[in-house]
């Protein structure tokens, strides 16, 4: 495993790190990952430029539009009870689903941690970083959303 995924699985079961991705993800559009990312770099003193930050706004797109919307899509939509299908069965897939969803985020974060220039500075507030990112990704920058994940990620 990577410094990177490491990081993001501990950040994300940090207490609110989860809703607040979420709510990024599903009511300002933005990408959970390429946010992880950039607060992880932030954290690790790792300061991209702004060819690496064009980069890194470009291959999560690769990724989201090719396999997780539409892994998510699936999941999502076998969420709820469907009379023809068998509970456990509709479950048993919809967990697998959710496993080759996740293993897109992870291969998603291990492109963007090769992208990373290695540790160079001191460790730098979130806020800032998950900021440039945001507004890579979408013309929209969800301050409010943004200020609560930078709040709510572990040190």
């Amino acid at each position: 495993m990577s410094d990177l995924w490491d990081w993001a699985v501990t950040a994300y079961r940090a207490d609110g790190v989860e809703e607040a991705c979420l709510h990024l993800q599903d009511a300002a559009g933005q990408n959970v990952p390429l946010l992880l990312w950039a607060a992880w770099g932030a954290r690790t003193g790792r300061a991209p430029d702004a060819d690496t930050l064009e980069a890194a706004g470009d291959l999560p797109r690769a990724w989201q539009d090719t396999a997780i919307a539409p892994l998510r899509e699936v999941r999502r939509s076998l969420k709820g009870r469907n009379p023809d299908l068998e509970d456990a069965d509709r479950e048993a897939v919809r967990n697998q689903v959710k496993a080759v969803e996740l293993e897109a985020e992870r291969r998603l974060l291990a492109a963007l941690e090769a992208l990373t220039p290695a540790p160079g500075g001191a460790p730098r507030p979130s806020l800032d970083a998950l900021i440039a990112v945001a507004r890579q990704w979408s013309p929209m920058t969800p301050r409010p959303g943004l200020t609560a994940l930078a709040e709510r990620l572990p040190a």
